[in-house]
């Protein structure tokens, strides 16, 4: 018997008035779960199952616990919590980020391909940096349908354009035409395509990866063992990483489970790197104001010769806070390029904006 197709959706920038005009189309006996991550903020609640809902016949909700699949329903991501599929069930779970994110397209992406093969549809919507592209190509190699919005369409094109780049893409659509499309996709018949098959070693690679996402522990499931070690330590806790490579993609993966794509690494090495910077400049401004004040207090015991040792250092620490300053900036002009920027993609208020 055929199982229930499913629709994995990943999307940032941009992506709740994609995500409303694309449910406001789908029809109401839809013969497929779609299951959806948004960029949004982790501490806040989200009301996207309630604008969804409101916008389309498909009931949108966030898995309490671990829920069957079912056609014609909506399973969106919560705060802080990753979208995980698991055979014929979903659920929230609470691994390591992703890009800097929880949720992650890519962790759905993962999942879904892992465990379900070809019934599964991927479609990347507008959005900034390219979370989803490793877990789109995933879903290729295991044989199910890849679906992009037209980068000239999107708000934001570079979540379509980094799939592109990287997938063999077998539809490209604007979103005008994506629910016919999908319409189409989940009613005809379910056929394996010619794909190439997984190895053995890119098989473990995405059950590890997608075990970690349930928060079962990276180092015990031999993530260290995945790829070929890196002098980069991670951003996010400083432990050792390795080199993940997907066809042309390049990722890298902490022993304590945090993954990285190129963007988002070089986005946090960049912001570490302001940060420390501004760290350097206040322990020298810091220094020049203890200078000042102690010279001040020798001047008042009448010690001027002191006073004059206790300045000399002034002007040097000037010139290099200058260049801690200079470089400070310099980062974060590296993290407003249009490469690096929008990691607090989406945040879905009341209204929907």
């Amino acid at each position: 018997m055929t199982r229930l197709p499913l629709v994995v959706i990943g999307t940032s920038a941009g992506g709740v008035a994609a995500l409303k005009h694309l449910v406001s189309q789908l029809p109401p006996d839809f013969p497929a779960a779609l299951g959806i991550v948004l960029h949004i903020s982790a501490d806040a609640p989200s009301l996207l199952p309630e604008i969804l809902s409101r916008c389309g016949p498909l009931p949108a909700q966030q898995p309490q616990g671990r829920e069957r699949l079912q056609a014609g329903r909506i399973y969106l991501a919560p705060p802080d919590h990753h979208l995980h599929v698991d055979g014929d069930h979903v659920e929230a779970t609470k691994g390591p980020t992703e890009n800097r994110h929880r949720p992650a397209v890519d962790v759905l992406f993962r999942s879904a391909a892992y465990t379900r093969g070809s019934d599964v549809i991927g479609v990347i919507l507008t959005g900034l940096l390219s979370d989803g592209t490793s877990g789109f190509w995933a879903i290729r190699q295991r044989g199910g349908i890849t679906v992009v919005q037209d980068p000239q369409d999107a708000e934001y094109d570079s979540m379509p354009r980094s799939a592109l780049s990287h997938v063999d893409v077998q539809h490209v659509v604007p979103l005008q035409e994506l629910a016919a499309l999908l319409v189409s996709l989940v009613t005809q018949d379910r056929r394996e395509e010619e794909v190439q098959a997984m190895d053995e070693q890119e098989l473990r690679r995405l059950q590890v990866e997608t075990k970690v996402a349930r928060d079962e522990r990276a180092y015990q499931r031999g993530v260290l063992d995945l790829g070929q070690a890196s002098f980069i330590s991670c951003p996010e806790c400083h432990g050792t990483m390795v080199e993940l490579r997907e066809g042309s993609i390049i990722r890298f993966r902490c022993h304590t489970g945090h993954a990285f794509n190129s963007d988002s690494l070089l986005s946090a090495l960049s912001k570490n790197s302001e940060t420390q910077a501004y760290q350097l400049l206040r322990s020298l401004e810091e220094t020049e104001v203890l200078l000042r004040r102690l010279a001040r207090h020798s001047q008042e015991l009448g010690d001027e010769r002191r006073a004059q040792v206790l300045l000399g250092p002034i002007d040097e620490l000037e010139a290099w806070g200058q260049g801690a300053r200079d470089l400070a900036l310099s980062n974060r002009r590296l993290s407003e390029t249009g490469l690096l920027q929008g990691e607090n993609d989406a945040t879905v208020t009341k209204n929907g904006d």
